[in-house]
């Protein structure tokens, strides 16, 4: 109870003062009169939180697919360019000639593939940069 107020004065039965504003700012608070407005604000902002947390999710399995994507190419790569790579090494070793057809074609095949393939990679990852 307020003592101050009821100790006389003028205002003591009116109720118009600034310490009546807060309380009945209190008691509305205390009631719930004001939670209708609050729980709307908080369901906004638990709706705005999910959505970008949704977005942000979605983000992260698109960096993963990427990530994996660039991997299984590069993986794929020289699984089949192997053979091409051994062929050049094992002719190269042995002293065979650099003009032979066979050996020619899976040296260029060995060195173009790789290039095309980064570069593939390099402007996927541009791409998708902002």
């Amino acid at each position: 109870m307020n003592t101050a107020g009821m100790s006389g004065g003028s205002d003591s039965g009116s109720g118009a003062g600034p310490g009546a504003d807060r309380d009945r700012d209190l008691v509305s608070a205390l009631a719930g009169k004001q939670a209708g407005r609050e729980q709307a604000v908080a369901y906004r902002t638990r709706r705005v939180v999910l959505a970008s947390h949704g977005v942000m999710q979605n983000q992260k399995a698109g960096r993963k697919r990427s990530r994996a994507l660039a991997l299984a190419s590069i993986l794929l790569m020289v699984v089949a360019l192997g053979p091409f790579v051994w062929r050049v090494t094992d002719d190269i070793i042995s002293g065979d000639h650099w003009g032979d057809v066979a050996t020619q074609s899976c040296l260029w095949t060995s060195i173009l593939m790789p290039a095309l393939v980064a570069a593939a990679l390099v402007a996927g990852w541009l791409r998708q940069r902002p």
